[in-house]
Parts: structure tokens; sequence; C-alpha cells
């Protein structure tokens, strides 16, 4: 007869921040705020640029001395710099990944033309002063101009730091918080009430595991043999007391490290951990498509083996799987070049348009689906158009999935793949070859 064990009390966990293991810290400015400005004063220069460019032409093409020729010509600019800064501000600065809605737009726009107002108050009133000084049209319309500019950076910033986005952001957390509170206060419940039904001569330490369902985690790795001991390491741990029965399927995919004989040693000694190798690289979707048909449990969980992301999140995720048909990640801080930030802020709205997918983080590798998901729908795709191919198969046989936030870790060791021009070629012609056959299917 198993035993089943019951955990100590569940407390609700901070998905940004998790200080369970030491005192809350007083707030104080993070890195993670000062990479926020300085990412703000990158996209400003990037639009004064673009201001400034538009500008010119339109100097060069109808040259004037004209005060009010010369604003609309600079409000005309303006607002171009003014869709770039949207669309770069959302989506690198204040790192928002939800779909733009119409109260963001206005809230924008309002800021925008608060912004160009300011703009050509300034604009006038230093012209006016400096027309007599200098001759020079071209000179004189730039000298004015980046006095301009200057003086509307505040009014810019604080409109979208204050107003725009971050109390956008905060209400999409909350809403999250208050959901996660209500299960893990069920469950909070749910464990007092089979405490008070415990026969008494059953031992009082006995642990109730978070879900009845078994689960196979799927790792797919290349070149981790600096992070694939302590993510498996801390993988068993961990669900050792959550989970009654769990397998952990590493899918070495022709690694040419010491990936496979660290995984070949950890399985000699735990039966629970299972590797599949591939005697070349065949590409992340295919690593994962063979871990997902050799999960043998209930459940399929997957991340990836860099030790940039933290099992402890899976916690949140069993809770809500009985009430979704999948339950997916997004990454709230990502941990990564600015380069794959773009990538990935670009692919995701490729996704959104050929597909039809809107989530907040697609290629997130953190995602639990019942297994049964995996059997009735194949994947297709073997490269990293997989987690679209994936969200797509969902979105349109009509199931229902949550989004999490989860931890994003810097990596330590070894190198990422997901930005080789190879990869990023091979994703985009299974998009379209696949979409254009998934339509047909419609």
């Amino acid at each position: 007869m198993r035993t089943i064990e019951s955990p100590p009390p569940l407390r609700v966990l901070d998905k940004q921040n998790d200080t369970s293991s030491s005192p809350t810290p007083e707030p104080k400015l993070s890195s993670s705020t000062l990479q926020q400005f300085l990412r703000f004063v990158l996209v400003g220069g990037m639009n004064t640029a673009i201001d400034l460019l538009l500008l010119n032409c339109l100097l060069w093409l109808w040259p004037t001395q004209n005060t009010a020729m010369l604003l609309l010509d600079n409000s005309i600019a303006y607002a171009f710099g003014g869709v770039n800064s949207f669309m770069l501000n959302k989506y690198w600065t204040f790192q928002l990944t939800g779909r733009t809605n119409t109260r963001e737009v206005s809230r924008f726009v309002l800021t925008t033309l608060a912004g160009i107002a300011c703009n050509d108050i300034i604009l006038w009133f230093m012209s006016s002063i400096l027309h007599p000084v200098l001759l020079n049209a071209t000179l004189w319309a730039n000298v004015s101009k980046i006095l301009a500019i200057s003086g509307t950076v505040t009014i810019s910033y604080l409109g979208m730091h204050l107003w725009v986005f971050v109390r956008h952001a905060q209400k999409e957390h909350i809403t999250s918080d208050i959901a996660f509170q209500r299960k893990s206060n069920k469950a909070m419940l749910d464990q007092e009430a089979f405490q008070e039904h415990v026969p008494q001569f059953l031992p009082t330490t006995r642990r109730l595991f978070l879900t009845t369902h078994t689960l196979s985690v799927v790792l797919p790795a290349y070149n981790e043999e600096h992070a694939i001991a302590s993510t498996i390491e801390q993988i068993l741990s961990t669900l050792t007391d959550w989970v009654s029965d769990f397998e952990v399927i590493v899918i070495n995919d022709g690694s040419t490290d010491r990936t496979r004989a660290i995984v070949t040693a950890i399985g000699t000694a735990d039966p629970r951990v299972r590797l599949v190798t591939h005697e070349h690289n065949q590409g992340y979707g295919a690593a994962l498509a063979d871990g997902f048909a050799a999960a043998t449990k209930e459940l399929t969980f997957f991340m990836d083996a860099d030790g940039q992301f933290d099992i402890s999140d899976l916690r949140a995720f069993l809770l809500f799987i009985d009430d979704y048909n999948a339950v997916i990640g997004y990454r709230i801080d990502r941990q990564d070049s600015w380069m794959r930030k773009l990538n990935a802020w670009g692919w995701k709205h490729l996704i959104s348009w050929v597909l039809g997918v809107h989530v907040r983080d697609v290629d997130c590798a953190f995602k639990l689906l019942h297994t049964d998901f995996f059997r009735q729908h194949p994947l297709e795709t073997r490269g990293a158009m997989i987690n679209a191919e994936m969200l797509y198969k969902l979105t349109r046989a009509g199931y229902t999935y949550k989004e999490l936030g989860v931890h994003h870790l810097p990596r330590q060791a070894g190198r990422a793949t997901g930005a080789h021009l190879r990869v990023i070629l091979r994703a985009f012609r299974e998009l379209f070859v696949y979409a254009r056959k998934w339509h047909r299917e419609e």
C-alpha cells in the first residue's frame, strides 16, 4: 500500500521575488531599474536620430525659414519617432509582453501629444531667440530642435514610466498574484481538512503531495556539462516532496562535451533519470519531440537544462494544471542580451500575425501539459518553431491554458545557440512551410 505524504504548510509565493530563505530587503535602486533607465536612454537616442533624420529630409525637400512650416515638419518627424518609441519602450525598455490594448495606446497618444506640444513650445521659444543670430536655416532649425528635445525628455519618460506602461503591468501581476493566492489558500484548506480526518494511528509527519498525477520532466541538453548535474539534482530534490511518481528524461542532442557521461552516471545511481541520446545534433525541436515521445507519465513538463530556470516555480503550475489543459510560463525579467530580446520580440509578433497565437512569451521553455496532448496532436517541426507549433495546436484544438510568470536566471556557463543564423533560418523556413500546411487543413 502506497503512503501518501502531506507537505509542510503551503506558503504563497511571490512570483517576482522568492524570499523564502532571507528577510525581505528594503526597497532600493536595483540593477534592473538602472538597466531600464539605460534602455530608455538608448531608445531616446534612436528616436532622436529618427526625428532629426526625418526633419532634415523634409527641410531638404522643402527648405523653409517659416516658423509655422518648421512646426509642421517638426510634428511629423516627432510623430514618427513616437511610433518607434512606443514599440521599443513597451517591449524592450519596460519589458511588457501582453497584447497592445486601447487604453495603453490612448495614454501613449496623450503622452506623445503632450510631448509634441512641449517640444513645439520650446522650439518656438528658442527659434524666436536664435533666429536673429543664426542665419543658416538648417543650423537654426537643428539647434532649436536639439534644445527642444532636451526639454521634453523628462515629460516623455515620466509619462511612459508612471502612466502608460507601468500601471498596466502592475495590474497584470496583481491579477495573477490574486489567482495564485486563491489557489494556494484552497490547497491549504484542503490540507487542514485532510489532517483533521487522518486516523490517529497514522504518523502526523506524513506529507501530502502537491498533485496526484505522475510527472515526466523533459530536459533537452546540448553541451551543458557545467550545468546539467546541478539542474538534475535540483529537480530530484524538489520533486521528491511534491510528486509521488516522476521521471527525468534528458535528451542529449549530440553534445561534444561530457554531458552524456554525466547524465549516464546520474542515471546509474538514480533510476528515475533516463537518457535519450542523439548521435548528431538534430536541433531543439527534435530533442523536445523525442523527449515527449519517451514520456510515460500523466503530465509532461519541460524546461531548459542550462540552469536559467528555477524548478521551484513549478509549484504554482501544479496547482493550476487540473483547471487548464496547459500551464505555460513567461519570463518576468529575461536575463538575455538585448539582441536576443529584440529577436524574441519580433518573432512573437510574427507568430501572432501568421498563426494567431497571442501569448506573453512564445519560446519560454517552462511549460506543463497533459501528456495525452502530445499523443493526440503529434508535433511536426524539429527546430526552434516547436514552441509556436505547440501553442498553435493548443489554440486550434480549443484547449485552455494559464500563463504564469517565472524567474529567469543569468547563464553561468556554456553558450546559448538560439540566436545562431542557422537556427533562425530554420525557424523561418518551418514557420512558413507548416503555417501554409496547417491553414490548408483548417
